[in-house]
């Protein structure tokens, strides 16, 4: 009689196929177990069709992340799926450079996330600071459906944050003006003449990356706009490509009071700040 095949046993085949990597996630997705558990657990058929499934769209060439179906930021599981970008490293280090602003502040603040996607940045900042309101706000009601179910799982936090639809501040209320903390987006900034790779061009939404022919469209508005949403000594933070920096920084320092740019994990110029 042949043995029941385990969940480690589907592991390795999946390994065959795709990354070892790619096939503990999709194992621990599929099963719902952890890496320890999968060696003694058996496979129910209905497992073992969603492998397949899951197989089938990474051969694909579906980035693994909207096949799992949720992937990692900070200390944030988030639902992720076509409709809004896939959570990256860099927008991590902005996240950080946001919550550093809000600490500068006194842990006390009103910060919104502009063009939230997912809702990375601003639920981020809703559970690692408790003394937080956020507002997150994006003109794609897709890219807020997506949102409102990762705010549903923020638990208690999520009382604190405000989802609101709209083209960056004309999401906000008007008495919100002059009193923002911090400001913080990751716009699209991608000119529509930009090669990508096919990972990113053929699944991940282009509204979400592209900003028009110079790519720094999105950039310059919320440079411009963004000092007279600003609380007195409040800060923009925004994430933009290397090669952006230095001209965005200077149209920064004409209306702010302190401009600088900070790096990425690789090193790269990708976040400006600007305090009012």
């Amino acid at each position: 009689m042949t043995a029941e095949p385990t969940w480690a046993d589907v592991q390795r085949e999946v390994a065959g196929l795709l990354t070892a990597q790619e096939a503990r996630w999709i194992v621990e997705a599929a099963s719902g177990y952890d890496a320890l558990e999968v060696a003694s657990r058996g496979v129910p058929t209905r497992g073992l069709a969603a492998v397949d499934r899951m197989v089938a769209r990474r051969q694909a060439g579906e980035p693994i992340q909207y096949v799992l179906g949720s992937w990692g930021f900070r200390t944030l599981d988030l639902m992720v799926d076509r409709r809004v970008l896939i959570p990256r490293p860099e927008t991590e280090v902005v996240t950080g450079h946001a919550l550093a602003e809000v600490d500068r502040r006194g842990g006390r603040a009103l910060v919104v996330d502009l063009g939230t996607g997912s809702g990375a940045i601003g639920l981020a900042v809703a559970a690692e600071r408790e003394h937080v309101e956020v507002w997150l706000t994006d003109a794609s009601p897709d890219a807020l459906a997506v949102a409102r179910a990762n705010l549903a799982g923020l638990g208690r936090a999520g009382a604190r944050v405000t989802v609101a639809e709209g083209q960056w501040f004309d999401a906000l209320p008007a008495d919100a003006r002059g009193g923002i903390d911090v400001v913080v987006s990751n716009p699209p900034y991608l000119a529509d003449h930009e090669d990508l790779p096919a990972a990113v061009a053929d699944w991940e939404p282009a509204e979400a990356l592209v900003a028009g022919p110079e790519g720094t469209e999105d950039l310059v508005h919320l440079i411009d706009t963004a000092r007279e949403w600003l609380a007195p000594g409040g800060a923009l933070v925004l994430e933009l490509a290397p090669w952006q920096a230095a001209p965005m920084a200077d149209r920064a320092a004409a209306a702010y009071s302190e401009v600088r740019v900070e790096a990425d994990l690789a090193g790269l110029e990708r976040v400006l700040i600007a305090r009012g």
